[in-house]
């Protein structure tokens, strides 16, 4: 596929994901509408500091909202659908928040993509969706379980995408990345925090250490979802993107201190521990589909993307933060 020229949608584009993602589409080309959240300040998320914001056009709005989807989706060929809430600590105070946003905008994404004829949906999930792992690694066909209120509001999304595609013929790509991480990331995650943490002193505090995560670094999930929607063997298809790799959290902090220097004091803290039975203990992809529909793998050591945040971070100094845990 030539990007040159197309118009492309990318919803939650202010974001971490997103910013990387409408970039690096401008770089290709094409015609990059993006849709971030409206606000009283008119601030666009991380596109404000992006060279590429002159080569965009911006819409503020809310994907929750009917109108706000439609006018955004008018005259667009491709939709890259991430928009989401995210953080899933606020999910267990929030739940209907989650169900509306991620659920209900997903059905306005979908309802006003299939109404003008667009020729491709990218509709971006998360690993979350399948809970604890019972096999490993994980392929598309693993069970989906609801292990937090975010988990089940991406289900949800994920399965109206389903049935859009087979009641409507919607051509849409279900793309599912394990943990991403990278620049911009917020300190909300875990990787960041460990970073943010550790250029503040030595001691890190998290949440339980033993869980395992496939981590994922931003360019190589950017480069997922565009191949994702390059791909007309994919449509129609849930497509896992990760490495492959797992880490258990409390030797990815290690690792992290390793390739800053420091050696770092690991502290537990209750408030950051999931609900016993909400956590998910075990994730890690098969990559094998997207190989095989995408011609994707990634290209990135975690040792590599960790060593590249690392350095991002460094570079923002003082204003990092100090890795508090945050809803």
């Amino acid at each position: 596929m030539s990007w040159s020229g197309r118009s492309v949608l990318v919803t939650g584009a202010g974001g971490f994901i997103g910013s990387h993602l409408a970039e690096a589409l401008v770089e290709c080309g094409a015609r990059v509408r993006a849709m971030v959240r409206y606000n009283a300040l008119g601030r666009r998320g991380w596109l404000d500091a992006s060279d590429c914001l002159g080569s965009m056009e911006i819409i503020a709005g809310d994907f929750s909202d009917r109108d706000s989807v439609r006018t955004a989706v008018a005259g667009t060929e491709v939709i890259f659908h991430l928009g989401a809430l995210i953080a899933i600590p606020y999910s267990y105070r929030a739940p209907v928040s989650y169900l509306r946003t991620n659920a209900e905008g997903t059905l306005n994404v979908l309802q006003a993509a299939l109404d003008h004829g667009v020729s491709r949906v990218v509709h971006t999930s998360t690993s979350e969706v399948y809970g604890t792992a019972r096999f490993a690694p994980i392929t598309e066909e693993h069970p989906l379980q609801g292990q937090s209120p975010y988990a089940a509001s991406k289900i949800a999304a994920d399965k109206m995408a389903e049935a859009f595609h087979l009641s409507f013929g919607l051509p849409v790509v279900t793309a599912r990345p394990f943990n991403t991480y990278g620049p911009r990331q917020s300190l909300r995650a875990v990787v960041p925090t460990i970073i943010a943490q550790c250029l503040d002193g030595s001691r890190v505090r998290l949440g339980h250490l033993h869980p395992t995560r496939d981590l994922n670094y931003v360019g190589d999930t950017v480069n997922g979802l565009i191949a994702a929607a390059e791909s007309n063997a994919a449509i129609g298809r849930t497509v896992n993107l990760g490495t492959g790799r797992e880490i258990a959290i409390g030797d990815l902090a290690r690792l992290i201190g390793d390739l800053m220097g420091r050696e770092v004091a690991l502290e537990t803290e209750a408030e950051r521990n999931r609900p016993e039975a909400s956590e998910v203990n075990r994730l890690m992809a098969d990559n094998a589909l997207a190989a095989d529909l995408l011609g994707w793998r990634p290209a990135t050591s975690l040792e590599d993307g960790l060593q590249r945040t690392i350095n991002w971070f460094r570079d923002r100094g003082d204003r990092v933060g100090r890795g508090d845990f945050a809803l």
